[in-house]
This record gives structure tokens, C-alpha cells and sequence, in this order.
């Protein structure tokens, strides 16, 4: 068999509507409509979980972050009525990395960009990448632009872009590789994560769409609720209702001609028609706190949040040859699926007992509708920076049901229906609440689930000044 080389390009906090092929009206993303083209685009993806490091565990190992132990992005802490639960702050050593997998395969693999998975000895190195760099980056304490302050990224010259940097380092990836090996290149961009920069020529170009647009006039933040969190029990939320920020538009375009770089790159190598090329993110866009910098309208809520906007991603897959252009699957799938998928497609044997979550997505590229799969889970017992209380869900075909730790109350959706979860029909169809609810229950014992507790002093920390600043990574 001929083995594909296989490049998966993540994003970080891309929200389900963030590009032009999937709905935006203000975003501009011809490098990525010309991909979506070209390949399969899922309407009903999703991230396994609703912040970072969570899902990036769950790429790199096929099992949901619940059953791997990391269930909050590393370094995040805090409780409300409820405890913190505790979470594993680094990919253990144990798990078979997808790049482990891989270059038991022959592959050259290589990690560029953001990591989030631990420190130094839990670097992708440790992991059975063959390179990396940019594991420790933190745009959140550095910003975008040069000096990164990184032990394995010099920095560049001033008002460099680290988008712009860790697409060159990519490229130059591909340039000095190996020819008669395949390549696994996991390209993890910080983009569009706060801090919210771009280079200020783009940003001047969609404050001229804004008011052409005259969406500066309207207003895009509502006040909303208090947070649940103690950390910001004195802030309120803000929810951006619709996709203004030119700042944010300036990030989507410089990504969006990164990744055109990136492909434009394939090509001149001669690589494109044996590539497998993966677009995802890690969860859904930032639209409820720190600035609120994108709307997910028609789906409710975003990152940090169990509903729709915080777990729907865009995601498109390319690959020449078995991949219809221009087309659309509505099957709902999710980040442990692409570990068997790339074992699947480069002809290696699956590996169930690793990869226990992940259902590989070949069937679906090849044209089928449907996956055999018994749903797909969701258990994320934390408070979000973001304004979302710790909740566990299920979807099932078209059903979809979310249990609320502070009080078990439980939400049931009919997705095909209401996309936008505003009709709780879990009194209305009580039959369909306690199949997925038992569905559920016995997913979270499998995996053994750590369920948040009451905290009994609550109140008495809920009357004190917040204990510390919270983390936003």
C-alpha cells in the first residue's frame, strides 16, 4: 500500500462558524473554502471536550479526556457550589501517541506549534515525535508577536507573527524531509486563542468592512449572568451576538493564509496528491468571556460550555483520491476518531484497547453515511473560565442530552430540530431522557468518571474577595 503522508492542522478555540465555507458572512477564508472544495466538509463535528488540553489528549491518544484523567486544560483550577475535581496535568507516558503509532509505521513525525499536554518531560519528544518545536510557547503571557521568550523558537525579527513563524517551520519541515518516508506533521496554530492580536494592516481592513457593513453599529455584547466560578464570582459574562471584531477577522484571514501557504507548499513538493490533510479545532469559539471575540450563532453558547457552541468544530478532510470533492457528511464525529483513521489509512493494524474511543472516519470518506458507534460522550466537571458549571452529555443520532452537576438536572435537545438547544424536551419525552441518560450513567462508571461534590463551604468563600486571578489558557 501506498502510505499517505498525513498533515493535521489544529486550531485553537476556531469556533463552528468561523469560516466562510461553513457560514461566516464577515470572516474571510479563500484558502480554506478552496480546501473545503477540494475535500469533504463535517457539518456535525465535534471536540471532545469544550477547552484545550482535554481534546489535544484526546487527539494524540483516541480516548475521550475522561478516560486518559486530563479533564481541564493544564493549569486550570477552581470551584463554586461545587468542588474542583481532581485532573492529570500532563499526557502520561503510558499512552501509545498517535506518533508512536506512526513511526512504528515508517513515519517521519513532527510536531510544530502549541502542546498544552505538560511540561518538558512530557514534551511531544517524549511522545514519539521525531522533532519539535514551539511546545513552549504561551502567546497568553508573550502575545503573537516576537520576542516569543521559547527555548525552541528564536526569536524573530520585530513585529514577526508566531502564525506566520510556525507556518515557515512547517514548510521547512517538509523541504528538508526524508523522501523516501512518509510524514506525520502535527501543526497545533496558537491562533485565534486570546490574546486577541493581528497585524495591524488586517485589522484596519475589517474595521473598514465593519462600518461598510455598519455592523459598528450595532451592538455586539450583551451583559449577561454572574460567573459560577469563584475565581470570577464578581465579573458578569458578556455574550457576543454577532461576528464584528476586526481584530479577531484579521487572525481568521492570517491563519487562512497560512494554511493556503501550507498547502501552496504541498504542492510545489509534489506532495498534495498523496497527502491526507485534516482541518480541526480543539473546541468551539470564545463568545461568552474575555472579550467574547466571536459569535457561534446558530449554536448556543461557546467555549467552556457543553452546548453545541462549545463542542462543534469546523473540520475538513482532504485526501486525493478517495475523498469526493466538494462534499458534506452530517454524521456526527469527534477528536478520538482521527487516531484509527490515520492508523486505517496508512494500513496499520487498529488498536482498539488504545484508541477505545475513536471510531476510524474511513467509511465516511469513502462515501458511506454512518459510522457504527454507540454515541458520542462528553464529561467536562469543571468550571470554565468561560461561564459554563460542570456538566457531563450524550448524542445520540439526533438526540442529545446534557446532566448538570450543581443540581443533576438534565436538558434533552432534538438536534435535528433545534440546533440552537432553546426547547428542553427532556419532561416532553421522558422515554428518550432515560435511555440516554442510563447511556450515560453507564459510560461515566466505564470509564470511571470523577463526578464533582458539593463544596460545604461554599457560601463561606462565596462572601470573600475572589482568591485568585484565573488562568486563561
Amino acid at each position: 500500500m501506498n502510505q499517505p503522508n498525513i498533515l493535521l492542522i489544529l486550531c485553537d478555540d476556531l469556533g463552528a462558524r468561523d469560516l466562510a465555507c461553513f457560514g461566516s458572512t464577515f470572516y474571510e477564508t479563500p484558502a480554506l473554502d478552496r480546501l473545503a472544495a477540494d475535500g469533504m466538509r463535517f457539518s456535525r463535528a465535534y471536540a471532545s471536550c469544550p477547552v484545550c488540553s482535554p481534546t489535544r489528549a484526546s487527539l494524540m491518544t483516541g480516548r475521550n479526556p475522561a478516560r486518559v484523567g486530563v479533564t481541564q486544560f493544564i493549569g486550570g483550577r477552581g470551584g463554586g457550589r461545587l468542588q474542583d475535581v481532581p485532573y492529570i496535568h500532563e499526557l502520561p507516558l503510558e499512552e501509545t501517541s498517535i506518533a508512536r503509532a506512526l513511526g512504528a509505521q515508517g513515519y517521519q513525525t513532527w510536531h510544530v506549534g502549541k502542546w498544552h499536554l505538560g511540561g518538558r518531560e512530557y514534551w511531544p519528544d517524549r511522545h514519539g515525535f521525531d522533532f519539535t518545536i514551539g511546545a513552549d510557547v504561551a502567546v497568553t503571557s508573550t502575545g503573537y508577536f516576537s520576542p516569543y521568550r521559547s527555548s525552541t523558537i528564536s526569536d524573530g525579527p520585530e513585529g514577526e507573527y508566531i502564525t506566520d513563524r510556525i507556518t515557515d517551520e512547517a514548510i521547512a519541515l517538509l523541504r528538508r524531509r526524508d523522501a523516501g518516508r512518509p510524514f506525520f506533521l502535527y501543526l497545533a496554530h496558537f491562533a485565534p486563542h486570546v490574546p486577541i492580536e493581528a497585524p495591524e494592516a488586517l485589522v484596519a481592513k475589517y474595521r473598514a468592512k465593519a462600518k461598510a457593513m455598519r455592523l459598528d453599529q450595532v451592538e455586539a455584547l450583551v451583559p449577561g449572568e454572574p460567573f459560577p466560578i469563584l475565581a470570577k464570582k464578581d465579573w458578569r459574562l458578556q455574550r457576543r451576538v454577532l461576528q464584528s471584531d476586526p481584530v479577531y477577522a484579521a487572525m481568521i484571514e492570517n491563519l487562512d493564509a497560512n494554511v493556503g501557504r501550507l498547502l501552496t507548499a504541498l504542492d510545489d513538493e509534489g506532495l498534495a496528491g498523496n497527502t491526507l490533510v485534516v482541518f480541526t479545532s480543539d473546541n468551539g469559539g470564545l463568545s461568552t468571556a474575555e472579550g467574547a471575540p466571536t459569535c457561534n450563532y446558530p449554536f448556543s453558547e461557546g467555549k467552556g460550555w457543553t452546548y453545541e457552541g462549545g463542542t462543534r468544530v469546523c473540520q475538513i478532510v482532504r485526501w486525493p483520491g478517495v475523498v469526493t470533492p466538494r462534499t458534506a457528511c452530517n454524521a456526527p464525529v469527534t477528536s478520538p476518531d482521527l487516531y484509527p483513521t490515520f492508523l486505517q489509512a496508512c494500513g496499520a493494524d487498529l488498536m482498539p484497547d488504545q484508541h477505545a474511543d475513536g471510531v476510524s472516519l474511513l467509511p465516511l470518506l469513502r462515501g458511506g453515511d454512518t459510522l457504527d458507534r454507540r454515541g458520542l460522550f462528553w464529561h467536562y466537571p469543571h468550571y470554565s473560565n468561560q461561564g459554563g458549571t460542570p456538566a457531563a452529555a450524550v448524542v445520540d443520532g439526533p438526540w442529545k442530552l446534557i446532566q448538570f452537576f450543581e443540581d443533576n438536572h438534565i436538558e434533552l435537545y432534538h438536534l435535528d430540530t433545534d440546533v440552537s438547544e432553546q426547547h428542553d424536551l427532556a419532561g416532553a419525552r421522558p422515554d428518550i431522557a432515560r435511555r440516554l441518560h442510563g447511556m450515560l450513567a453507564a459510560w461515566q462508571k466505564e470509564v470511571e468518571a470523577l463526578i464533582p461534590q458539593p463544596d460545604p463551604d461554599y457560601e463561606a468563600k462565596a462572601a470573600r474577595p475572589c482568591e485568585h486571578t484565573p488562568k486563561f489558557i
